[in-house]
């Protein structure tokens, strides 16, 4: 029994490479090679009913397409600007459009047609007119044209609605890209309610940010829903960035551009005064009892606020290499809403005031609360 248990012990130790042979009568051998196993994957076709979500999603924007692309116009303007050695120069620039109303007004950006000495629109058609400019807002970097001639039978662009705009819904521009006519790109709302700084300083507020492909030559050219409405403007892009360009509100154009239509221009609040924001490095540096706010520096004369009584710097001081004017009130709060900066200041009077209304400024004039009114008139 134990002579059967040894023999077994060494065969089952030889057979599984537990046990190692004596040095003389141990030999190398190679272990088995296999080829390699290619598996080749087929994808299974989709079926029709897979297949029906994306042909119903090609079919809406190649739809939207149809509709309303030929709305969207190509705007050439020429201007003439004075070279330092050789006097008059023309220079060409190019945008885009669309067309408002039965009347044709076209809709676009101011600085699509700045300065510009002439202007022409061409249709899809082909057909290209003379245009004039019927009004402008360079606040809003809105303009509208009239086009002098037969236009093209073109239906008018719906307007949708930008105030229930939700960050992730479909946005869809259209526009004329370096020259290349009626390009369609796609993308969402990346996001809400940005304020968008201009090349003087200004800010256009509640901008709508989106990641639709928008390039020199869309200005003016609608942003649209899924279902075709306009609900913004394009007007920028952010500069050495990719997929973040920026659209005016369409709730802005219906404010602006029926008064453009109108009137040639577009009325916008004023107080008539300048202001620092309060920080809380300011308020410590000044001594001031709050950290937050407008500490007014300097009124227009016969402008608002100055007939209204607010009181402007009485003194001034230098803090690190900067004046600063002092002593002048300071605005807390526009009919019961909170200020906390200039800028806060000025997008309140803009997005919910307008020119000729009577609000309400909360103060502090030598640290003592103060309520006064007065009414808005129009930013010169």
């Amino acid at each position: 029994m134990k002579k059967w248990f040894i023999s077994f012990t060494l065969i089952l130790g030889v057979l599984t490479g537990c046990l190692q042979m004596p040095d003389n009568q141990s030999t190398a051998t190679p272990l088995p090679t296999s080829e390699p196993i290619i598996v080749v994957a087929t994808p299974t076709p989709l079926s029709p009913a897979d297949l029906a979500p994306i042909d119903i999603e090609e079919q809406l924007v190649t739809n939207l397409y149809d509709r309303v692309g030929p709305s969207v116009v190509h705007i050439t303007a020429q201007v003439v600007t004075m070279n330092f050695f050789f006097g008059p120069s023309a220079s060409e620039g190019t945008g885009s459009g669309f067309v408002y109303d039965t009347s044709g007004h076209i809709v676009t950006n101011n600085h699509v047609i700045k300065n510009a000495e002439s202007i022409e629109v061409k249709f899809s058609d082909e057909v290209t007119l003379p245009a004039r400019v019927i009004g402008t807002d360079p606040a809003n970097d809105l303009a509208v044209l009239a086009v002098d001639g037969d236009v093209p039978p073109i239906q008018p662009l719906e307007l949708g609605d930008s105030a229930n705009l939700r960050v992730g819904q479909r946005a869809i521009a259209i526009g004329n890209p370096f020259g290349l006519d009626r390009t369609l790109t796609t993308g969402v709302v990346s996001a809400l309610g940005r304020p968008l700084q201009t090349d003087n300083d200004t800010y256009i507020y509640n901008v709508i940010q989106t990641d639709a492909a928008i390039n020199p030559g869309n200005s003016g050219g609608p942003l649209l829903d899924s279902r075709g409405r306009v609900i913004g403007v394009n007007t920028a892009v952010q500069q050495n960035a990719e997929g973040i360009g920026f659209a005016i509100p369409i709730d802005t154009i219906k404010q602006v551009v029926p008064v453009l239509i109108e009137d040639g221009s577009f009325p916008h609040p004023w107080l008539g005064l300048l202001g620092y924001s309060i920080t809380p490095g300011l308020a410590e540096a000044l001594q001031l009892p709050v950290k937050k706010g407008v500490l007014v520096a300097q009124l227009y004369r016969e402008g608002p606020a100055s007939d209204a009584g607010i009181q402007g710097a009485q003194d001034q001081i230098i803090i690190g290499n900067q004046r600063v004017l002092v002593g002048g009130d300071i605005i807390t709060a526009v009919n019961g809403t909170p200020i906390t900066s200039w800028n806060n200041l000025t997008e309140y009077l803009e997005l919910n005031t307008e020119v000729g209304q009577i609000i309400t400024l909360s103060l502090l004039r030598n640290g003592q609360p103060l309520e006064q009114t007065l009414t808005l008139a129009t930013q010169p």
